[in-house]
């Protein structure tokens, strides 16, 4: 199966764009690249790799690892263009987050918004993560002029994450943690039709979903769409995407 997974041309997350495109290429899928302009060789935040701060809050070794693995893959430089893309040649979408300043490029197109607006209607699986939710959060239904995901279950970059890192490192990285003046919760959740339906997840701030545990990660599944929170969900996410296309494949 295809999948299509647009990421900026810089600063998306390492573990949220690595870990789910090693899963899903080990299980036999094919992922596709996007970015706004075609034949784009993207970059991940450069912050992730090395430590954001004194070498820590950094990605773990293995999905660095694994983002390695990617740079070297033909997909990384053969990327399609949002504008060009046909989303019905896919069986899934996955759009994943970062928070640094390159990502307002992959956040705030348009065109981006209306090749999603074009696959969400084809019903086929989408999988979101951390600040791309909001891509989805964003994206307007033409049928109702609300959001996609309004009368959706969602989760997404709790608040209490984003400020906990944002007043941590201002003192040395000002708002590198705020992408935006609006927190990403409270953006989606003004997106819901009811917003009891965001769910917030567990609290944590350290502690990570692994390959081989998923005790610290959570998840939203509501459909054909499926939703986490930050990195440290992205295991599991992509574990539960694969599930997702494997239903589709015998719908």
């Amino acid at each position: 199966m295809r999948v299509l997974l647009p990421v900026p041309d810089h600063d998306f997350d390492v573990t949220e764009v690595a870990v789910p495109w090693r899963l899903l290429t080990d299980a036999g899928h094919e992922v596709v690249l996007a970015t706004e302009r075609a034949g784009t060789r993207p970059a991940a935040d450069p912050r992730l790799l090395t430590g954001v701060l004194l070498g820590q809050l950094g990605a773990a070794d293995e999905p660095k690892r694994f983002y390695q693995q990617l740079t070297q893959a033909p997909e990384f430089t053969a990327t399609l263009g949002w504008a060009e893309v046909d989303v019905t040649g896919f069986d899934g979408l996955l759009l994943p987050g970062g928070h640094a300043p390159g990502m307002r490029q992959y956040l705030g197109s348009a065109q981006l918004r209306d090749a999603v607006r074009r696959f969400w209607a084809l019903g086929r699986p989408v999988g979101a993560i951390c600040h791309g939710v909001l891509v989805l959060a964003r994206t307007e239904d033409p049928a109702t002029g609300r959001s996609v995901l309004a009368g959706r279950r969602t989760t997404c970059l709790p608040k209490y994450m984003e400020r906990a890192a944002y007043l941590s490192t201002a003192w040395r990285l000002g708002r590198y943690y705020r992408t935006y003046p609006a927190y990403v919760q409270d953006e989606v959740r003004a997106a819901l039709d009811d917003p009891g339906d965001f769910e917030r997840g567990p609290r944590t701030l350290t502690r990570r979903g692994t390959a081989s545990d998923d005790s610290h990660a959570f998840v939203v599944q509501d459909g054909t769409y499926l939703s986490a929170r930050w990195p440290g969900d992205a295991y599991l996410f992509a574990r539960r995407y694969l599930d997702l296309l494997a239903a589709s494949a015998g719908a």
